[in-house]
């Protein structure tokens, strides 16, 4: 297998196991606040719904991307990913962060008794559990990816190209946070016998969850529209090239992402020698083929440079020759 089809596995396993976690958790809360009449709860139980529902999203985020190019689509179905995250980010926004907003409005105006404060904390510790679960797996992942670009793990975060990774990061970091809140709203109810602190509470987390929705929706219309690479990738696959035994300059490098770690490669090259025109095309061939070998590059296409254009001067790869 590999290693781009394990580290698809990988992220859907991240996704399969958050997908069955939410169900458990938005059963287990729809079932509180119904019993508890908790405003926070019902907040709580609109959020765990609006995630179960977005991990289908990613579900089929991860398979739709994964497919192989072909002439309909030469560059592959990679940007598939942040479609569907997209579609996830605005269900999270609208199932979630909006009707929690509004029912805590509504509980404001019209305020209503809550008892059975027991259920309500046994499920939020539960709920607290399985996220945290869920959350461990995710955050593993993150930082495996953050240390192999020597980064933190929340940079990666924000700056992988993988939008089910990041959203799932995401979630159930806010889930988490969610809940603490709830837990508090609910306390504050209970110890004081007024309702505002609970329906403050939904109304924290209905603005949590568009907060974390709209940086989703973002980064997602980013790499839609054609978001540009780090300067540490550019460097890498500076190095990579320089580093080929049949280079020996880089005058022009063109990277952009055509999915989630999946790049397409254009470059001007000088090749060592002054080889005839059918053996420099050869050459230009197989330096494209072992480039393509690689589990992030797409397409690479190679072409010559001219004596005149300068070399590119990359920090991490000058002066290796």
């Amino acid at each position: 297998m590999k290693r781009d089809s394990k580290k698809s596995w990988t992220a859907s396993l991240t996704v399969l196991i958050a997908f069955a976690a939410n169900v458990l958790v938005a059963v287990a809360k729809t079932v509180a606040a119904l019993i508890s009449g908790s405003a926070s709860m019902a907040a709580e139980a609109a959020h765990s719904w609006a995630d179960t529902g977005n991990q289908v999203f990613l579900f089929i985020a991860e398979r739709k991307a994964a497919r192989k190019r072909d002439k309909a689509h030469p560059m592959g179905y990679g940007r598939e990913a942040y479609v569907w995250s997209m579609i996830a980010a605005f269900g999270l926004f609208t199932a979630g962060a909006v009707v929690s907003v509004m029912h805590g409005i509504q509980q404001l105006i019209t305020p209503e008794p809550a008892g059975d404060y027991a259920i309500a904390y046994v499920v939020l510790t539960v709920a607290f559990v399985l996220e945290g679960v869920s959350f461990i797996q995710a955050f593993r992942q993150t930082r495996k990816a953050a240390r192999e670009l020597d980064r933190n793990t929340l940079e990666q975060v924000l700056k992988s190209s993988d939008p089910t990774l990041r959203a799932v990061f995401a979630e159930d970091g806010a889930a988490l946070i969610g809940l603490l809140i709830a837990f508090a709203g609910i306390f504050l109810h209970q110890i004081t016998g007024s309702s505002m602190p609970d329906a403050l509470g939904s109304i924290l987390v209905g603005i949590l969850l568009a907060v974390v929705a709209v940086v989703l929706i973002e980064r997602n219309r980013r790499f839609l529209v054609g978001q540009a690479v780090t300067s540490d990738i550019e460097a890498t696959m500076a190095r990579r090239l320089l580093e080929h035994p049949e280079i020996e300059r880089l005058t022009y490098l063109h990277l952009e992402y055509v999915g989630p770690r999946k790049l397409y490669v254009v470059a001007a090259v000088d090749i060592l020698g002054d080889l005839r025109e059918h053996d420099v095309a050869v050459a230009l061939r197989r330096v494209e083929r072992e480039l393509e070998d690689h589990e992030t590059v797409e397409e690479a296409v190679l072409t010559l440079a001219t004596a005149d254009e300068p070399s590119l001067d990359f920090p991490a790869v000058s002066g290796h020759r």
